[in-house]
């Protein structure tokens, strides 16, 4: 007899948060933003946040979640996970990690290994606290070396990263338009709030003043719908 095959899970996710800080969180919300942004009008990228891709089928331990990945040539969409085999077999051309204090040496090379064997393009890793990019581009020889780069132009995202000295990193798209911090996308949102305010007020005094006008109308035996 035929005996029952097992299916196979693919985890969605691993309990563990985004960040291990809100720096690292900011960045990584900054970044996707951002970038989600800049490719609105592109249907064939496709950009996730601490996503589970899976690159080979019928391997769920083969696993790993970037910061921010790039998947060009496949349509935007919500995914569970970003299973290779069901996206025509293309594997995200780049990644971003945004470094915490866990980040040692190994599990930085562990990522770099297996980002090589299954097709990453571009490989960055953005250190919030020292300020450091560090940019791992394929050649005819893999990923390899690594280099801390003060500035950058990706051939894939087509923008420039600029980390200037004692600089926080700043990223410009080909038209020379700087992509907005995370300050500063808070600052706008609280001066849309406080813009919204002023005009409910506005709104307010002027209801009441109407209601004044009408109030007088009727003293001196006026019927202001009539009006």
């Amino acid at each position: 007899m035929p005996q029952p095959t097992t299916e196979i899970v693919y985890p969605e996710s691993d309990g563990e948060p985004m960040g291990e800080n809100t720096l690292q969180i900011q960045w990584i919300i900054t970044l996707m933003n951002g970038f989600q942004a800049y490719f609105r009008d592109r249907p064939d990228v496709f950009v996730a946040a601490d996503l589970f891709w899976y690159p080979v089928e019928g391997r769920p331990k083969r696993v790993t979640a970037p910061d921010l990945m790039f998947a060009f040539g496949r349509p935007k969409g919500h995914r569970p996970s970003y299973k290779q085999w069901e996206e025509s077999g293309v594997a995200p051309q780049v990644v971003f990690e945004v470094l915490s204090p866990s980040n040692t040496h190994r599990t930085r090379g562990n990522l770099l290994k297996f980002y090589a064997r299954h097709g990453v393009e571009e490989f960055y890793e953005y250190d919030p606290d020292a300020r450091e990019l560090t940019v791992t581009v394929r050649t005819a020889r893999g990923l390899r070396p690594t280099r801390t780069l003060r500035s950058h132009t990706s051939t894939r995202l087509g923008v420039r990263f600029e980390v200037p000295r004692n600089e926080e990193l700043q990223i410009y798209a080909p038209d020379g338009t700087r992509f907005r911090t995370y300050e500063e996308v808070i600052d706008e949102v609280v001066t849309a709030q406080d813009r919204v305010a002023e005009e409910a007020r506005r709104a307010e005094e002027a209801r009441q003043k109407v209601d004044r006008l009408a109030a007088k109308l009727r003293e001196l035996g006026l019927d202001p719908d009539a009006l």
